[in-house]
């Protein structure tokens, strides 16, 4: 009777030591990054509402060589250029993912990758049944179905909040899978019109882009220029120039080879990641996250049926899919959720989910290109869902904030000082052996203390 209890996995459970060293890293870049997300919103906002002629002129102000299709405004720039860095980034760490992280493994992906589709399927469901409701725009669809990585992780630096690394590792796993779906939203539902000859010379500049990689060719001053030819040429195609970055961060090779202590994708995602996290996309949240908040802003962002479809997609839609649909999929596949967490701390996770800044703005200026108002309007709606999904989540991991201590303590652990934690060699009879020698010259010690601390007692005891 207790084979099937035997053949179940464990669902956040304990990742191997290599993953958690990179999961940490890269979140502790993310993390930086996302504080600097959160200022440059903050500035945006002030700017936006204290001099706001000063703020349109600004980000309106165009730069470009107009003949080569390419004189845009600071705010596109930004949304065009400076977010391939973002998507550059996102390929990378995809890649790695499918070929070195829990999604190379079909029974680790399952839960994430579910986790994902149904926290953007029940945002998406939630602003169409709004929408029809209240007779808006369905435009907006795709707006909330996005995760922003980077502000999810500043509210947890910001609240002081100690995830265990295996909520953390899910929740960066749901963010790649989601980004890339996102991807494909951009690409699919927002293009219009195509220019054939630019999209035919931008896959012939990938196709170089790749037999160069394949051929081992090394030096920026190569593929930096090339990376640029091909962002021009796909924006100019009609395709969102980001989707460039995302298919030049999936060619890089992201596996070791005998020797490599870094694979060449996690080399370059290293030196790029802090350009993205630290100035990408602040840059963009300052260009695009300006908008004015007033009594009757806010009161059109929960009237509205676009922006109110938004919010609640955002708050209640993100919580809802990846709750469901990690708890389905957990039961389906015989998975069991870690002994030290509660399906709670899931839903806490799940509802940091719907922090969705980056992608989320870049997708409501698609989406409603034509109606500034209007996409200023939904940018509010963005704010506003993420503040609350951000409060709503910062009280319920506050909850459980001693708990996660204890947990990341028990994970940091390392007694012996060989800087590898204990939990992960507790196998080892080596670390035993180093553990009892520690512990014998504890033992020692205390003993000595003991035979001074007794004949200090017997000299107090004698005549005065």
């Amino acid at each position: 009777m207790s084979a099937p209890h035997n053949r179940r996995s464990i669902f956040l459970g304990r990742m191997s030591l290599p993953e958690r060293n990179f999961i940490a890293e890269a979140l502790r870049a993310e993390t930086v990054g996302g504080v600097l997300l959160l200022v440059a919103a903050v500035v945006a906002l002030l700017w936006a509402n204290i001099l706001g002629d000063s703020y349109e002129s600004v980000r309106g102000f165009h730069l470009g060589i107009s003949s080569i299709g390419l004189d845009l405004s600071i705010q596109h720039w930004a949304a065009d250029g400076l977010l391939a860095v973002f998507f550059f980034v996102a390929g990378i760490e995809l890649k790695r993912e499918l070929v070195a992280g829990d999604l190379r493994e079909p029974k680790k992906a399952a839960l994430p990758v579910v986790a994902a589709l149904c926290g953007m399927a029940m945002p998406a469901l939630v602003y169409f049944v709004v929408n029809t409701v209240g007779g808006g725009s369905m435009d907006g669809w795709a707006v909330p179905t996005a995760t922003d990585i980077a502000f999810a992780l500043a509210v947890l630096a910001v609240i002081g909040t100690s995830l265990p690394s295996a909520l953390r590792a899910f929740l960066l796993t749901l963010a790649v899978v989601d980004d890339l779906f996102a991807i494909l939203i951009i690409a699919v539902f927002f293009t219009s019109q195509l220019n054939f000859l630019a999209l035919g010379f931008a896959v012939a500049g990938l196709a170089v882009f790749y037999l160069l990689l394949r051929k081992g060719v090394r030096g920026w001053y190569i593929y930096v220029p090339l990376a640029l030819v091909i962002w021009g040429l796909m924006y100019n195609s009609g395709i969102h120039a980001t989707i460039a970055g995302v298919a030049m961060g999936l060619m890089l090779r992201c596996h070791r080879r005998d020797g490599e202590e870094q694979s060449p994708g996690e080399h370059i995602e290293h030196l790029v990641r802090p350009v993205s996290a630290g100035l990408a996309v602040p840059l963009f949240a300052l260009f695009s996250a300006g908008v004015s908040i007033s009594g009757s802003a806010l009161h059109d962002v929960f009237t509205k049926p676009e922006t109110l479809g938004v919010v609640l997609g955002l708050v209640v839609g993100k919580a809802l899919g990846i709750f469901g649909g990690t708890w389905c999929a957990a039961r389906f596949t015989r998975a069991e959720l870690n002994p030290d967490l509660k399906w709670p701390d899931l839903f806490a996770v799940a509802s940091l989910a719907g922090i969705g800044f980056t992608v989320s703005l870049l997708i409501g200026e698609l989406a409603f290109t034509d109606d500034p108002l209007l996409t200023d309007e939904i940018k509010a709606a963005v704010l506003t869902g993420s503040l609350i999904a951000a409060v709503l989540s910062g009280i319920l991991l506050k909850i459980r904030n001693a708990k996660y201590k204890k947990l990341c303590e028990d994970e940091d652990r390392d007694e012996d000082q060989d800087g590898i934690p204990d939990v992960y060699e507790l196998g080892n009879p080596e670390y035993h052996l180093r553990m009892a020698k520690l512990l014998e010259a504890k033992a020692a010690e205390h003993r000595r203390l003991a035979e001074v601390a007794s004949g200090a007692n017997a000299g107090d005891d004698g005549p005065a």
